[in-house]
C-alpha cells in the first residue's frame, strides 16, 4: 500500500489483480517531502532550466511591492501576485534564485514548487474508472421518485442522504467549489446545477475565465467530473444522485494535463473560492511534487506556507474546505512513515519522515476537514489513510468488491459517479469519499445559511454517526491485521467523530 499513485488524490489502493478487475481509478495523489532529520536530494537545477516559485511576504502592497522588484532583480518573472495573502508566483531560469531571494528585506520564505522544469514532464499512471456501457444505462430501473441509477447507489443510504432527499435537496444559494482535474458542465446530470461565475482555470497559477477553460481535455482524467457528480448531480430522472442535489458545484481546475497539481494551481484555486461566494471546496489531490512537505526544507517550508495562507483565506471568507485524506493506509498519526514517491516529478525516492512535521498539503493543514473512506460494510476501506486526532470524519469512498460487497440492487464496492462526455462509472479512493462530506457540509450550509465555516464544522461533527473501532481490522481474512485502530468510540483513528449523517444535517 506504499507505492505511488497518480496525483489525484485519491484513488483507492485495492491489490493490483483486484484493481485491473475492478478498474479503478486512482486520483490525484503526490510525493512526498524529505525527512524531517534530513534535507531532501537536492534538483537537478541548472540555468537555463525554467522553474516556478512561491515567495511568501506580509498580506498587503507595500512590501510585495518591494519585494517584487527585487524578484526581477534576482532573474524572477512574476506570474501573478495574491497580495491579499502575501504570495508571488514567479517563474525562473536563475538556479539561485529561491537562495537569493530569501536574503531579501520582507520575504518571510520562498521555494520551488516542483522538481522539473516547466512544463513539467508527463505521467502514465492514471487508472481508468469502469464506466457503465450505454446498453447498461438504458436498462436501468428505479422505483418512483428515484433516478435510474440510484439503486447502484450504495453510498447514499450509508449516509442517510436518501432520506435527506426528501426533507430537501439542499439550496441553490450554496454552491461547492471542486478543486480538481476539471468538469465537464455540459454533462447532463451537472449542467442544471453548475455554477460557472465560480469557475476558472488555475493550472498556471493565475486565473484564466475563458469559456470552458474550467473542463478537462479528452486526454485528462475524469477525476474532478466524478467528483462532481456525487456532490450535486442533479434529481432529475436522469443517470445518478449527488448528496446534495439542488446545491451548485463549480469546477476549479488545478492539475496539469500530465495530472500534477503544483502550489501555485492550489493557491489560485482556494483564493478564487474565497473572492466568489464559495460554501464548501472538496480536495480530492495532494499538492505536488511532495507527499509529505518538511518545514525544515526552505522549499517544502514556502509551500506549506502558501498553501495554508490560501485555505485558510478561503475559511475566513466563509469555506468550509474539505479534504482527502489519502489511499496508502497510512496512520497519519505514527511516528514515522516511509514516503516512497516523493518527488513524484522527476526521481522518487524511500525517505521516512514525521507526519506530525511533514505535512500532506492541503490534507493536514489547519482547519480542513480530512476525511477518511468506508466501504459497503460500513468498515474503513482497506486502502483509506487513519490516524488519531488527523481524521475528523468518514464517508463512504468504496472498496474492492471482494471485501465489501453492498446488498442488493447495488452490484459493486464502488463509487457511482458522473464522468466527461455525458456519462456515467465507477471510482473508488478517499477521492470519493471527501466529496460526500463536502455534500454534507452543502447541505448543513443549506438549513442554517447564516453559519460560519466553524459552526458547519461543528455541526458536521457533532452529526455525525459515532462509529467504534473496528478490532481486528483484517480487511483481506488473511489473518494478518491491516491496521490498527486507536481511541473511542466517539473518536478514533478509522472513523473520526464517526460517518457523515446527511439526515441530522438537514433536520438538526
Amino acid at each position: 500500500m506504499t507505492a505511488p499513485y497518480a496525483r489525484y488524490r485519491r484513488a483507492a489502493a485495492i491489490p493490483a489483480g483486484m484493481a485491473m478487475a475492478t478498474a479503478l481509478a486512482f486520483l490525484p495523489n503526490t510525493a512526498a517531502t524529505a525527512a524531517e532529520d534530513a534535507p531532501a536530494p537536492a534538483a537537478a537545477r541548472a540555468d537555463a532550466t525554467p522553474l516556478s516559485y512561491v515567495v511568501n511576504v506580509r498580506p498587503g502592497h507595500g512590501t510585495s511591492a518591494y519585494v517584487k522588484k527585487a524578484v526581477v532583480k534576482a532573474g524572477g518573472t512574476i506570474v501573478t501576485s495574491y497580495d491579499q495573502i502575501g504570495v508571488i508566483v514567479v517563474h525562473s531560469s536563475n538556479a539561485d534564485f529561491a537562495k537569493t531571494i530569501r536574503k531579501v528585506r520582507g520575504v518571510q520564505s520562498a521555494g520551488a514548487t516542483r522538481t522539473a522544469p516547466l512544463p513539467s514532464a508527463s505521467t502514465g499512471d492514471l487508472g481508468a474508472p469502469k464506466v457503465l456501457s450505454a446498453a447498461e444505462v438504458a436498462a436501468a430501473d428505479a422505483p418512483a421518485g428515484q433516478d435510474p441509477l440510484q439503486p447502484q447507489q450504495w453510498d447514499l443510504p450509508a449516509i442517510k442522504a436518501d432520506k435527506a432527499h426528501e426533507k430537501t435537496l439542499g439550496s441553490k444559494k450554496v454552491t461547492v467549489a471542486v478543486i480538481d482535474t476539471g468538469v465537464d458542465d455540459t454533462h447532463p446530470d451537472i449542467a442544471p446545477n453548475f455554477d460557472r461565475k465560480a469557475s476558472v482555470n488555475c493550472v498556471s497559477g493565475k486565473p484564466d475565465t475563458a469559456d470552458g477553460a474550467w473542463r478537462p481535455s479528452a486526454e485528462e482524467s475524469p477525476h474532478g467530473t466524478h467528483v462532481a457528480g456525487e456532490i450535486a448531480a442533479a434529481k432529475n430522472g436522469v443517470g445518478m444522485t449527488g448528496v446534495a442535489p439542488g446545491v451548485k458545484v463549480s469546477g476549479i481546475k488545478v492539475s496539469t494535463t500530465a495530472g500534477f497539481f503544483y502550489t501555485e494551481a492550489v493557491v489560485c484555486g482556494f483564493v478564487w473560492a474565497a473572492e466568489h461566494g464559495v460554501d464548501v471546496t472538496n480536495n480530492s489531490y495532494y499538492t505536488d511534487p511532495w507527499y509529505f512537505n518538511c518545514k525544515n526544507d526552505p522549499d517544502q517550508k514556502a509551500l506549506v506556507e502558501a498553501v495554508g495562507r490560501a485555505s485558510r483565506y478561503a475559511e475566513k471568507k466563509g469555506a468550509v474546505n474539505v479534504a482527502a485524506a489519502g489511499n496508502e493506509n497510512y496512520d497519519l498519526a505514527a511516528d514515522e512513515i516511509t514516503d516512497p514517491s516523493s518527488p513524484n516529478d522527476t526521481t522518487p525516492g524511500d525517505r521516512v519522515v514525521d507526519p506530525s512535521k511533514c505535512l500532506d498539503i492541503p490534507t493536514q493543514l489547519p482547519g480542513v476537514v480530512t476525511v477518511a473512506s468506508t466501504g459497503a460494510k460500513g468498515i474503513k476501506s482497506s486502502f483509506s489513510n487513519h490516524g488519531l486526532g488527523v481524521i475528523d470524519i468518514a464517508a463512504p469512498g468504496g472498496d474492492s468488491t471482494a471485501y465489501q460487497k453492498p446488498d442488493a440492487p447495488a452490484t459493486s464496492g464502488l463509487i457511482l459517479g458522473t464522468l466527461p462526455g455525458g456519462k456515467w462509472g465507477y471510482m473508488a479512493g478517499t477521492s470519493m469519499a471527501s466529496p460526500h462530506v463536502a455534500g454534507v457540509a452543502a447541505l448543513i450550509k443549506s438549513t442554517h445559511p447564516y453559519a460560519s465555516p466553524a459552526l458547519v464544522k461543528a455541526l458536521l461533527y457533532a452529526e455525525a454517526d459515532a462509529t467504534p473501532c473496528t478490532d481486528p481490522y483484517d480487511i483481506n481474512g488473511d489473518g494478518k491485521i491491516d491496521a490498527v485502530c486507536e481511541g473511542s468510540k466517539n473518536r478514533n483513528g478509522f472513523y473520526g467523530w464517526g460517518l457523515a449523517d446527511a439526515l441530522d444535517a438537514v433536520t438538526k
